[in-house]
């Protein structure tokens, strides 16, 4: 659904409106040892979370200038959106600029922006789209707040009225022609647009930004960008090893002279990650949704109870960013099914598997677990809304 705030749909039609999105950085500022645009914010990536932003005002095709060390994740990402394509980036952000308007012909409008401001408003989009229309550009851009000095060497030489000063943003978007006519006559590298628009000889002129519009740079930029409703949650549980009974654990057939003794199928690790993800949800455990006293649980697949639960997390709005697992048994040796376990429960959790830790231990030959009686399984989960 495009943005209509402020903007008359009317004035869109006959002009077809670009986008270059810049991807092409890298995320040494902000202590990542990949492109920040893969960061993964809770819900979506750094990428994915500003062409959402992109599909919902009018804009009607996306050029992403990348990196060719990212284009196999890019194209991956991008593939749900229409309208996208990839070109290569260069050694600076206005030669990444210029690639990315060559590969976008026949355009009236451009919207250029940083990958890297994923909270960028669609009606700014928009907004900047009508300037750009009515007045060739439209700059986003905010009032600087912060009281301004000239320094030299350490010393203040004067104040400088912040009344007429603006920080600006992206989108910035032009005329087609004029900006590629701004870069094909303004030789240097700019970190910002509408500087190569004006010196071509151009008035830029601005719209109202967001303070909310932030550019992911540095590392306490990542830490801005976690979503305000994180909740932990922690589960453990613990079941008797009997004969005669399968041993299954995270929804995997272990083939072993024992099982685990329970109403249910008695997946202790199932048990305990579903008690984790209650928890964190701020919902009854285990024992009080599904009573070992209902016959309709007996013998049930604990990974079908599992489904139930994750019903019932999402049903609050939440999404599961990460699971991690212990496996406390003695016997058998949990390291042969560990890959498999990880595989299975990621599968189920919807969680790619870097998502979904396992690992195992033992009591050290201590208490009821080192007699080969039982086993038992903690958890722990990050929830965001």
């Amino acid at each position: 659904m495009k943005s209509e705030a402020e903007c008359p749909s009317d004035i869109f039609s006959g002009h077809t409106v670009g986008a270059v999105i810049v991807c092409a950085g890298r995320g040494e500022r902000t202590g990542l040892s990949y492109n920040k645009i893969l960061y993964n914010l809770g819900h979506k990536t750094v990428l994915e979370t500003t062409l959402d932003k992109f599909v919902q005002a009018h804009v009607d095709k996306i050029v992403l200038v990348i990196s060719p060390d990212d284009k196999a994740a890019i194209d991956e990402l991008r593939a749900p959106y229409p309208n996208t394509c990839t070109c290569f980036g260069g050694d600076t952000r206005s030669v990444s600029v210029q690639n990315g308007l060559k590969a976008l012909p026949d355009c009236d409008i451009v919207v250029i922006h940083d990958g890297a401001r994923p909270y960028v408003d669609p009606d700014i989009i928009d907004k900047s789209i009508v300037s750009a229309i009515n007045f060739g550009s439209g700059i986003a851009a905010v009032p600087t707040v912060d009281t301004v000095k000239e320094v030299t060497d350490g010393r203040i030489e004067r104040s400088i009225r912040r009344d007429k000063l603006y920080n600006m943003q992206t989108p910035q978007t032009f005329r087609y022609n004029e900006i590629v006519k701004a870069y094909n006559t303004v030789l240097g590298s700019f970190t910002d647009d509408a500087e190569v628009y004006e010196k071509a000889g151009y008035t830029p002129r601005i719209v109202v930004g967001s303070y909310d519009n932030i550019k992911i740079t540095t590392h306490n930029d990542l830490l801005r960008t976690l979503p305000s409703s994180m909740r932990v949650g922690i589960g453990f549980d613990v079941h008797r090893l009997v004969e005669g009974r399968p041993l299954i654990l995270g929804g995997v057939h272990i083939n072993y002279a024992k099982g685990l003794l329970g109403h249910s199928d008695a997946d202790v690790l199932v048990h305990a990650v579903m008690d984790a993800l209650l928890s964190a949800a701020d919902l009854p455990d285990i024992g009080v949704l599904f009573p070992d006293t209902d016959p309709e649980y007996e013998n049930i697949s604990s990974m079908l109870l599992l489904d139930r639960v994750l019903e019932r997390v999402a049903d609050k709005g939440y999404t599961i960013n990460s699971v991690s697992c212990v496996i406390i048994a003695q016997q058998p040796k949990m390291a042969p099914h560990i890959q498999e376990i990880r595989k299975n429960l990621a599968a189920r959790l919807n969680l790619s598997i870097d998502r979904v830790n396992v690992s195992a231990t033992t009591t050290e030959n201590l208490g009821v677990i080192a007699d080969g009686n039982a086993i038992a399984s903690s958890a722990s989960c990050l929830l965001s809304m």
